[in-house]
């Protein structure tokens, strides 16, 4: 079959359940949306509804999108993880008839892309995938690229000799080829189009990897004879979770995480089918359409955030879908994993490079012959980041309006604003609350987490530090689109992976202007309308406590403590399996601790 023919079946079979469930899914989303502006609306009743009102309403509309997405997603991703026998051959059927015992077929490229890391973590990250895939019978159907835009001189070295020593390792059981770029042009974007240019030809699929990324051999073979037995489907992301740490910071972050992306990622998959995400790395793409249809133009200088798109990855999604290909997710936990920011100066500076790239997407939302769920896919992923402003903006016209009142009851009443109030909460938090109740009622999940005490314990801190990095990231997100508005643009350097202390006078110098907003927000409350403090610290006392959270998260202390307790434990360190050959310290940590050490 050739591919304009294959493109042409796939756009004669959408089915007609998942038009269905898209619209039954858009249908609830709308109503829900609705249902709370109306209620927001008679909540500010008292004395009329003026302009300040409409104000308010308007940037609340803005918000909602986010977290009533998020709220649908979390309830159908529970349903699915309760009430199906098997949940994620409910969303990816494909996955069900693999076995496990199917030959690999296809050549596989595994593209390995780095910039200036520390070379010793990347090839121990690497190490238990090579060693799986050179102990397989297929292995000659593999070929790992590591593919460098690495420009200090010394890391180049030391990639030079290290991946040179790997190669003699392996050398007749796993081809390994190191190629180093001398410019870093178009990002990762462009050092995997260099690889498509120079050896896509020769391979089915790649699968593509970050620094940070780790997968298991298992999980590779899998997403290959997933390929293999589908050929319509162009790119299959796996369910990324964050690799156990010894950072406070880390640690907290990707527990909520792991909580929220498996309903969330299980309920959007029921309705997204086969226009699902891609994430940019741990996924597996189809070569030939990837090379033909994939490659992004560097946008106008007149564009919002011209030249070469950052966040490249949900943009060769939706072309990829735009050929005729399917982009799926698979929603299985326990092989394919990142390492997080191990500070929250690193994760600003990690979100805000997203921030610049999700703003690239205006230029790609009217490109002619994108599904419409493309397009929402890209307007999500705008929303994500306009929704902030919209967030502090509540917070700044919000306080003013209350002070002004000079009591609550005249401006917000007290029984349709509490209720609105906890419905809001209910909605931003359903994704960990579905997988909440879904780790409860499992004895052996609940009991991998560290048992049921130390898991609700942990929901618990997780609650508070979720809403304490919120307020400071939409903040953040706030000041950097007046940046970008301004022509200020990030370029894409090296991360600080590794745990490291955060001192007092650089929380500082970076958080201050959260810090002021915040304590003016609350100082204005205080003199005027106390009663409303607890309500506004949902927002402001993230903002007023950024200095501190950013320097308690760093310290190893406070990652001591987390660990010797079992808090924000990640199943792994109850059983680690592969990634025990990694000696990460919070796995030998929690080794310790189950031993009495």
């Amino acid at each position: 079959m050739t591919e304009r023919s294959l493109r042409d079946e796939v756009r004669l079979a959408a089915p007609a359940p998942l038009t269905l469930r898209r619209a039954l899914f858009f249908a609830l989303v709308g109503t829900t949306i609705v249902a709370l502006i109306g209620l927001l609306v008679v909540a500010l009743s008292p004395g009329g509804f003026d302009a300040v009102d409409l104000v308010l309403v308007v940037l609340f509309a803005v918000t909602l999108p986010w977290y009533v997405i998020g709220f649908w997603n979390g309830v159908i991703g529970l349903c699915i993880m309760r009430f199906a026998r098997d949940p994620v051959a409910t969303v990816m059927p494909t996955a069900a008839r693999i076995t496990g015992h199917e030959p690999i077929i296809a050549s596989t490229a595994i593209l390995v892309c780095i910039r200036n890391e520390p070379v010793e973590r990347t090839a121990s990250f690497l190490a238990p995938l090579l060693r799986g895939l050179a102990a397989y019978q297929s292995a000659a159907r593999f070929h790992v690229y590591i593919l460098s835009d690495t420009d200090n001189p010394l890391i180049a070295a030391a990639e030079d000799t290290q991946f040179a020593a790997v190669a003699q390792t392996l050398q007749g059981r796993l081809a390994i080829t190191y190629r180093r770029r001398t410019t870093n042009a178009a990002f990762k974007a462009g050092n995997i189009r260099d690889f498509c240019e120079r050896w896509g030809k020769d391979h089915d699929f790649a699968v593509v990897l970050d620094a940070d990324s780790v997968m298991t051999a298992e999980a590779v073979l899998r997403l290959v004879r997933i390929m293999q037995s589908e050929p319509r489907l162009g790119i299959l992301q796996s369910l990324v979770a964050g690799l156990p740490s010894t950072s406070a910071f880390a640690r907290i972050f990707q527990f909520g995480m792991r909580l929220g992306m498996r309903s969330y990622t299980i309920g959007s998959a029921w309705w997204q089918g086969d226009c699902g995400p891609y994430w940019g790395h741990n996924a597996i793409l189809r070569l030939v359409p990837f090379m033909a249809h994939c490659h992004i133009p560097p946008l106008p200088e007149d564009a919002l955030v011209g030249g070469h798109v950052l966040s490249h990855d949900q943009v060769e999604a939706v072309l990829m879908r735009k050929a005729g290909y399917e982009v799926r997710v698979l929603p299985e936990e326990g092989a394919s994993f990142e390492q997080n920011p191990p500070t929250l100066i690193e994760f600003i500076r990690r979100d805000l490079r997203w921030c610049q790239g999700n703003m690239q997407y205006w230029h790609f939302l009217m490109l002619p012959g994108l599904r419409p769920i493309s397009r929402y896919q890209l307007a999500f992923a705008i929303l994500m980041f306009v929704g902030s402003p919209a967030w502090i903006g509540l917070l700044v016209i919000g306080t003013a309006a209350v002070a002004l009142a000079g009591q609550p009851a005249a401006f917000i009443r007290a029984d349709v604003g509490s209720v609105f109030f906890v419905l809001v909460l209910a909605m931003w938090f359903a994704p960990k609350i579905a997988t909440v109740i879904d780790v409860l009622m499992r004895p052996a999940l609940r009991r991998a987490f560290g048992g049921g005490v130390r898991f609700l314990a942990s929901v618990g801190i997780e609650t508070i530090f979720f809403i304490l990095l919120s307020s400071i990231m939409w903040f953040g997100h706030t000041m950097f689109l007046g940046h970008l508005l301004v022509g200020r643009k990030l370029g894409w350097g090296g991360q600080a992976r590794d745990d490291h202390v955060v001192a007092w006078s650089l929380a500082a110098r970076q958080l201050w202007p959260q810090t002021m907003l915040g304590l003016a927000t609350l100082t204005a409350l205080a003199a005027t309308v106390p009663s409303a403090i607890p309500y506004t610290l949902f927002i402001a006392g993230g903002l007023l406590l950024a200095i501190p959270f950013a320097v308690v998260t760093a310290m190893p202390a406070v990652g001591r403590i987390l660990l010797r307790l079992g808090l924000a434990r990640m199943p792994e360190e109850t059983t680690p399996g592969e990634l025990a050959e990694l000696a990460l310290p919070a796995i030998e940590a929690a080794a310790g601790l189950r031993r009495g050490d």
